[in-house]
């Protein structure tokens, strides 16, 4: 529910659009356990959106949707670890598996 009241407040219809309550709703539905809200919070860690940008909260979101089976997370987490690699700033132990989130991703 949570999830859905989010996706209303962002989307502008009914009520004025709110990032940060937004942020608030899809971070308790993404802490309950649901996949698109765990990609959705991740996407605003990932960019600074009514949070403070954390890569490696970011992260920590896209890998639980994409536990799950969420195919953006899958993408989105494999970009990340990619793009954070190549600055010199690794969020991953094993190399090899921002390829592996990919191409899952691709299946």
């Amino acid at each position: 529910m949570k999830y859905y009241l989010g996706r209303v407040n962002s989307s502008g219809h009914g009520m004025p659009n709110n990032r940060a309550k937004e942020a608030r709703l899809y971070h308790q539905a993404a802490d309950q356990g649901h996949a698109a809200a765990q990609n959705a919070i991740g996407t605003y860690y990932n960019h600074g959106i009514a949070v403070e940008q954390d890569k490696r909260e970011a992260a920590r979101y896209y890998r639980l949707a994409a536990e799950q089976g969420d195919v953006l997370s899958q993408l989105y987490s494999g970009e990340l670890f990619l793009e954070e690699a190549a600055a010199g700033r690794a969020l991953l132990a094993e190399p090899g598996e921002a390829g592996q989130l990919l191409a899952q991703a691709t299946q």
